[in-house]
Order: structure tokens, then sequence, then C-alpha cells
């Protein structure tokens, strides 16, 4: 056997055993996208996830890593709304990556396919962090997860059309897994119907609408700044006249505030996961659901 026939049947000898490269490459901007990212694409898929559950999403770095990882990407799956207007915009233009520029299909916004809230009437600086667009915390009501779920799956089977019954037999798997999931949620969630919480920010009003809870208050005196000493001791004070049952923040989070709140209140500090990675048990979103779940009702009697 000549050498050049030998190194052909070793050639085809290792592509019968190694595994065909990922189809897909995605960029996800937040771990819940990420998340869902893999339920939907599988092994047809490679997934990067640029921030962490640790991570405020509205502050990050537009590091050269993070350019280097949208510079390859098929897909980018980002929030929007203008939750990573401070980085994201910036690795759009740095990468070059024409595939992943708003407006393109490799571009996917989750907020665009829910109905948002708290969109405001006048936008104004002064008033803090706010949004034009809305609250775009939206993965925290377990509807908005699966109307971005199907808008996910037809896109991936847009950008790989030659699997494109893979991604649409993964979505109608994960979709019933959720539903049913869900269903349970909202039974096991029943007790927490109108309890009082306290917030650390505007992130948890998704969750908050569709338990049914109330806000009682805000850490922040207005939506992204720290809290003050002035406004935590006028929140003590409301406190007197509506009481709450609980401090609630997501994982991260600074704490101090809240459990100088709560100690002084007399009520728990609660620290909840907010997305997947943010405690031992979020580690998909369905552990996401069910630890938050777990963590409300522990302070809910």
């Amino acid at each position: 056997m000549s050498r050049i026939l030998m190194n052909l049947v070793a050639l085809a000898a290792w592509l019968a055993v190694t595994p065909a490269s990922a189809a897909l490459n995605i960029f996800a901007c937040e771990p819940e996208w990420g998340a869902l990212a893999k339920e939907l694409a599988g092994e047809k898929a490679s997934i990067y996830v640029a921030t962490t559950a640790l991570q405020d999403p509205h502050r990050i770095e537009a590091r050269p890593s993070l350019i280097a990882r949208a510079r390859s990407a098929d897909l980018m799956v980002c929030t929007g709304a203008e939750l990573e207007v401070g980085w994201l915009p910036l690795l759009q233009t740095q990468s070059g990556n024409s595939r992943i520029q708003t407006g393109r299909p490799g571009y996917f916004e989750a907020a665009s396919y829910v109905v948002r809230l708290e969109v405001p009437q006048r936008v104004d600086r002064s008033e803090g962090d706010v949004h034009p667009g809305g609250n775009p915390h939206i993965h925290l009501n377990p509807y908005n997860v699966e109307k971005v779920a199907a808008a996910l799956g037809e896109r991936m089977a847009q950008l790989d059309g030659g699997e494109a019954p893979y991604y649409q037999a993964r979505t109608r798997a994960f979709l019933e897994r959720w539903q049913q999931a869900r269903a349970r949620w909202e039974k096991e969630g029943a007790p927490l119907k109108g309890m009082g919480i306290v917030v650390h920010h505007k992130n948890l009003s998704y969750l908050i609408r569709w338990l049914g809870m109330r806000e009682v208050g805000a850490l922040e005196p207005k939506p992204g700044l720290p809290p003050t000493a002035a406004h935590l001791s006028e929140l003590l004070a409301g406190l007197g006249r509506d009481p709450a049952k609980a401090v609630v923040r997501a994982a991260y989070n600074e704490p101090r505030a809240a459990e100088w709140l709560a100690e002084r209140a007399r009520i728990p500090a609660v620290a909840l996961p907010f997305t997947v990675g943010g405690s031992d048990k979020a580690q998909d979103l369905f552990g996401l659901f069910d630890d938050t779940l777990v963590r409300l009702l522990a302070v809910a009697k």
C-alpha cells in the first residue's frame, strides 16, 4: 500500500471516530440564555457565556477576550432592551463580525419577544438607570422563557437549515417539559401571593408579577444608585406601616444593605440565585426556578 493511500485510510478512520464540529458557535450574553441555548441546540452548538451569575450584567467590561469570542460567533443571544448597552455595542463593532450586528439573523434579542414591564412615560437620567424600553430583567417569568425559547429555536433552525428538524424537535421537547414544570411551580408558589418583599434593584419585577407578590420598597433610592443611609432609614420607617416578609436580593448584589435593613426590621435577608449558576442548585433553568421558590417559600410562613 502506498504512503498516500495509507494516509487516506488513516484519515478516513480518524473521521469515523471524531465527532463533527458544532454547527453553531453561540455567544450568550447572560447565563440564562446560555442555558436555554444548550437546551435547544444540544450537541449541535458550541456555547460561550460572557457573564456569570455573580456579575451585574449592566456593568461588564468589553474585554479583548470577549471581543475575540464575538468575532467567531454565528449567533449572539442577548437580553437587549439596553441591559447590555454599556458593553455590547462595543463588542459588536470591535469584533468586525457582520453576522451578529443588530438587525442581522445572527443577533437575537430576547426582550423583543415579550411584553416588558415598567416602560417609562419619559426618560430622565436624573431618575437613575432608567431603561427606555422597559425593565429588561425578563427571564424570571417562565411564560417569558417559553416565548423566547420558541423564537430562539426557530432562529437556530433558520441559521443551520440542514439541522432544522433537530432544533425543532429539541424545542418542542423543552417546551413540553417547561410547561409541566411551570404548572408545578405555580401550584407550589401559591402561598407567595400577596407576600411583601423589599428588593435591592428592580431586577425581580417579572418574578413578583408572576407569583403575585408585592414590592414594598427597594434598597436603591433610584435604579442603579447605591443604597444610602438616609434612604435605608426611610425604608425601615416605612416597614412599620407596610411590613415585608423579607429583604430579597440577587446573588450578584452586594449584601450589606440588605443585611442592615433585615436585621433592624427583624425579617430575613434572602439571596436568590437570579440566574443559572447563582447557587449550587441553580445549575440549569429548571434548577433556577426550583431553588428560587424554595428560598422564597422558606420565609413565607
